[in-house]
């Protein structure tokens, strides 16, 4: 049985570009469809965060307001409650450690550009599975994380690394726009990654190695099972 961590960000607001703040969580789709599909697999699936603080559910991602119709907001509803247990007592990620793990997967949300791109535990998880040939999985504003990890010598650990993330032509049109503190892609892009876009709102996931990445929400079940194929072979 393949052990995965899933890796949550905890935050519940962010600063903006104008000084404002802005209410925010993790995209229900994405841990939900994501879970699913590794659970379903059998993968044994651990959830932490930092500080191992409750995360928050973004209530744009349960609504029509956030592109989601009310049926699907329905079944992503009640597949977060069916894990309401899990949730409400993460790990934390100071206390985790890669090799317990086969892989380490992200899902997103506008959350993790406020607390996991900068997270030093988190950095030194993604450090060590991606020296020791794990599986690094992470989807849409869930990339953002990625640019937590640096190598010893200070170089970013996924430079030059093939992948993909929510881009800057989607957040321009359906994220925030020129309010976002910083655009994940082209943040990804100025640290050293290659970045590989596919059209705006598709299913699409990129693959370089150990590093599995999906686009965006529309990614969210084809991302977790590239990580199950990877993990079989």
């Amino acid at each position: 049985m393949s052990k995965i961590l899933m890796v949550i960000s905890s935050a519940n607001s962010m600063q903006l570009a104008d000084g404002s703040t802005h209410p925010t969580g993790y995209w229900a789709e994405e841990v939900a469809a994501s879970h699913e599909v590794l659970t379903a697999a059998g993968a044994e699936v651990s959830i932490a965060t930092p500080g191992g603080d409750r995360p928050t559910v973004d209530a744009l991602s349960l609504d029509e307001r956030g592109g989601v119709a009310e049926a699907d907001a329905q079944r992503f509803r009640a597949y977060l409650d069916g894990i309401a247990e899990q949730l409400s007592a993460p790990l934390s990620l100071a206390e985790v450690r890669a090799g317990d793990y086969d892989a380490i997967y992200i899902p997103g949300g506008h959350a993790p550009m406020a607390d996991l791109a900068t997270d030093a535990d988190l950095g030194r998880l993604l450090d060590e599975a991606d020296a020791s040939g794990r599986t690094v999985a992470a989807l849409c504003h869930g990339v953002a994380a990625l640019l937590s990890a640096d190598r010893p010598d200070g170089g970013f650990t996924f430079a030059g690394r093939t992948l993909t993330s929510f881009t800057d032509e989607e957040e321009r049109q359906g994220g925030l726009g020129d309010n976002t503190p910083y655009y994940v892609e082209s943040r990804l892009r100025e640290r050293g990654a290659v970045v590989e876009a596919g059209p705006a709102w598709s299913n699409t996931v990129v693959q370089d190695g150990n590093l599995i990445t999906g686009q965006n929400p529309q990614s969210s079940r084809a991302t977790a099972e590239a990580v199950l194929k990877t993990l079989a072979d």
